[in-house]
């Protein structure tokens, strides 16, 4: 099993009589894309900013890289890459003179144009930061956080505001980037961009730590249940597969017959009971729950935007 590169360990936040995050513990494994998700104000972007060494914590322990991010400064933050979820540039700062600058806080010899290349920004060297779009913009983010080679990245909300395009080009980016040795973690309120892109995800709502699996593990473990869409006009196809083991409900919603049950594992006996009796099918289709859907049993309420 890979090592942790992240340890957190009770970390609690406060902010006057307010606790941003109480008592959370995760480890982010080396190369893995780590994701931190829940609704905003749930406390993501106070904990990565702890873990990042950019607040100091009221409470608990955190190591970065077998580091502490606060005593040693320094050393963490020239191992790190981070991308902040309000990130502004002088307007009229060139793409390249932006490269150069981060290049030169970090004593590196890089000027950028692999990263601009790979980035899809090579066209954009000379071009002025606010004449870019929102999402070459948070491209060059990426560029700014990649340049000095860092082994782990902090990804804040990096998604918000795109187009889904744009959303997506990210995606494949977010991929490279791990594909290419590094470990991620990252914040986000879009549960599809946390099931398109992490390993892992921490279930984060009221600065508390819900649940920590795979998006999938926690689907399975959470929301196992299964509905069957299946379009026939066979008369007898609703009491048929009531007799299904495992089936729970089969109800008959206009030429649709709609089978719900408690597993998965109920597909293989709805199977072989429609080739049994002979059900003709003009249609079947499987609805399966998904981190939205866990969200919603485990905290009692849907995603806040």
């Amino acid at each position: 099993m890979p090592a942790a590169v992240v340890h957190v360990s009770g970390l609690t936040k406060r902010y006057g009589k307010t606790t941003a995050v109480s008592e959370v513990g995760l480890e982010v494994l080396d190369g893995e894309i780590f994701g931190l998700i829940g609704p905003n104000g749930a406390g993501k972007t106070t904990t990565m900013e702890c873990i990042e060494g950019l607040r100091v914590p009221d409470a608990g322990r955190v190591s970065v890289l077998g580091l502490d991010p606060v005593r040693d400064v320094t050393a963490v933050q020239r191992r790190i890459g981070i991308q902040l979820q309000e990130a502004q540039l002088q307007k009229r700062i060139k793409v390249r003179e932006a490269l150069a600058l981060w290049s030169s806080v970090y004593g590196t010899r890089d000027d950028g144009t692999r990263l601009l290349e790979q980035l899809g920004l090579a066209g954009k060297a000379d071009a002025w930061f606010m004449t870019l779009s929102g999402g070459q913009k948070q491209r060059l983010f990426i560029a700014l956080a990649l340049i000095h080679d860092p082994e782990l990245v902090f990804l804040d909300e990096l998604t918000t505001g795109l187009d889904p395009q744009a959303r997506r080009a990210i995606w494949d980016l977010v991929r490279g980037i791990r594909d290419r040795g590094k470990t991620v973690l990252l914040t986000t309120h879009l549960m599809e961009e946390a099931e398109r892109l992490c390993d892992r995800v921490a279930i984060i709502d009221h600065g508390r730590i819900v649940d920590i699996d795979s998006p999938l593990g926690l689907v399975r473990r959470h929301c196992p249940e299964r509905t069957l869409m299946i379009e026939t006009a066979d008369t007898n196809a609703v009491d048929a597969l009531a007799r299904v083991a495992g089936v729970e409900r089969v109800t008959r919603e206009g030429a649709n017959v709609v089978v719900r049950a408690r597993s998965v594992d109920v597909m293989t006996g709805v199977i072989q009971c429609l080739a049994d009796q002979r059900i003709a099918v003009t249609d079947f289709r499987t609805f399966v729950p998904n981190l939205e859907d866990v969200f919603l049993k485990l905290t009692g309420h849907s995603v806040r935007q």
